[in-house]
């Protein structure tokens, strides 16, 4: 179905891709792997016409394809569902799928009723009931990741690039999404599938294409590898253990956070932890279990009914996140782009960004030189890939976002960080080196708050896992009582307490 030969790319006299070469069979769901920054999204990006290679040849079916821009590889039948959504959210999910090529009348009015018909009969062929008439933003995220399937194949897409689809699925809405991608290779639809999880891969993948640093390390049946090979196919080296040894969890170690009488909302299910010095607490829990949500209240962030706080036995009220960060608390967010970063700035003024004053020079200046040196130190230490800390954050890949993020913070004198989803759309060779920086902030005395909803990443990382359920934390395990079978079990079963 697909044939990209010798795919070379330059920006400007910097080439990040060095003739890959990838084919897609008609009715497979090929794997595209590959750490961040290994050439993947700018590979996609030139089988859609949203850039040019600068060498190498397109075939679809034996034609060889030239693309000026994405209207026309859509012409040529392909599709691609990007990482981060491009749905109009005030439109519903029929007015998304024709956007810009909508269905009119004879008199040239807009025929809302054809294109119901039409966006219906696309959901019933993807087996999927999702609302059509009410605005997408109202939809679940998986409702609103099947509406982007269902666009691209409005289009008669034969070719369909899925980027990370499943980054922000929970278990049961993953297995619906890939009961959709089995019926659509019953169809004879060509999938390329990107995704950090590789047992996801193992799961749905017919065939896998490797890439490392821009170049093609080798394509294979998904029979003819297992999971170590696969990573020394996409890092260049063995990694025995993504998660470094835990050490001896002190339960005597000073308490530099507590948390009493934490209420969301009035009447809500109570909340109660403490944070010891040097320990990894993990929050477990279902997606929309309340888990970011007990962070934002304890941080004054978000709604909050009750919360009593106190850091380093000191009691204290937060007004906000800014007297947070006056008392060592730093938040990695969920939502990088939205949260953690300000994308159309540089490397450099985002990991200063909150830390200025270590740079002041005199009265009214900055240190400019001290500054680019501690942000070169910062990017060197998460192996931030960009061509240098001018860099703008908008260009990184979504994994080099994330580590920015963390740059920042390590780069900051926190005491206590909440680290939020840390390494969603992360490869696997970056996440065994930010949990080993994870560990390495906490062996210098300080504590981390990890919320996670990857459970090997809580079992791995944790000295104790606070699980919630419907808003509020129900049980606590920490040692042997750390696995699947008990955090589910609490997740699932767990008693609320509620204070009237």
């Amino acid at each position: 179905m697909l044939e990209l030969q010798g795919i070379r790319k330059s920006f400007g006299k910097i080439e990040v891709l060095h003739g890959v070469d990838l084919e897609v069979r008609s009715g497979e769901v090929h794997a595209l792997l590959g750490e961040n920054g290994a050439g993947k999204s700018t590979l996609m990006k030139i089988l859609c016409g949203i850039i040019p290679p600068s060498a190498g040849t397109i075939r679809i079916q034996g034609t060889e394809h030239h693309f000026a821009n994405y209207d026309a590889a859509i012409a040529a039948g392909i599709g691609i569902v990007f990482q981060e959504f491009s749905l109009i959210p005030y439109l519903n999910a029929a007015e998304n799928m024709f956007l810009a090529r909508e269905l009119r009348n004879r008199l040239g009015l807009l025929d809302r009723r054809a294109m119901r018909k039409r966006a219906g009969e696309i959901m019933q062929r993807l087996g999927v009931n999702v609302p059509l008439d009410v605005p997408v933003q109202r939809l679940s995220i998986a409702e609103q990741q099947f509406v982007e399937i269902a666009k691209a194949l409005s289009l008669d897409a034969r070719i369909l690039v899925l980027d990370e689809p499943t980054a922000t699925l929970t278990p049961t809405e993953v297995e619906h999404l890939f009961k959709v991608m089995r019926e659509l290779r019953r169809q004879g639809v060509a999938i390329i599938f990107i995704s950090h999880h590789l047992e996801e891969i193992f799961q749905i993948c017919d065939r896998i294409t490797v890439l490392r640093d821009g170049e093609f390390v080798g394509s294979c049946a998904v029979s003819e590898v297992d999971n170590d090979r696969l990573v020394e196919m996409m890092v260049g080296r063995r990694i025995e253990s993504s998660f470094p040894p835990k050490p001896v969890f002190e339960a005597s170690a000073p308490v530099v956070l507590e948390v009493d009488n934490l209420r969301i909302k009035k009447n809500g299910p109570v909340s109660r932890f403490t944070l010891r010095k040097g320990e990894i607490l993990g929050f477990a829990g279902l997606v929309g279990s309340g888990r970011t949500e007990t962070v934002l209240a304890m941080l004054s962030a978000g709604p909050v009914a009750s919360c009593t706080l106190k850091i380093d036995g000191v009691e204290k009220r937060l007004s906000g996140p800014d007297e947070a960060l006056y008392h060592g608390i730093g938040l990695l967010p969920e939502s990088r782009k939205e949260q953690g970063l300000i994308t159309s700035f540089s490397i450099l003024q985002n990991i200063s960004l909150n830390n200025y004053g270590k740079y002041r020079k005199g009265h009214w200046f900055l240190d400019l030189k001290k500054e680019r040196k501690a942000t070169q130190t910062a990017m060197d230490q998460v192996r931030v890939k960009a061509q240098g800390p001018n860099a703008r954050v908008d260009t990184l890949s979504g994994g080099n976002q994330q580590k920015v993020v963390i740059a920042r913070w390590l780069n900051h004198q926190m005491k206590v960080l909440i680290f939020d989803e840390p390494t969603r759309g992360i490869d696997v060779g970056a996440k065994a080196e930010i949990y080993a920086l994870m560990r390495e902030f906490t062996a210098q005395g300080n504590a981390i708050i990890m919320i996670s909803s990857e459970l090997p990443e809580v079992i791995g990382m944790s000295d104790r896992v606070c699980v919630f359920r419907q808003g509020g934390i129900v049980a606590t395990v920490e040692g042997e009582a750390i696995s699947s079978e008990q955090i589910m079990t609490h997740a699932t079963t767990g008693s609320i307490e509620h204070v009237a």
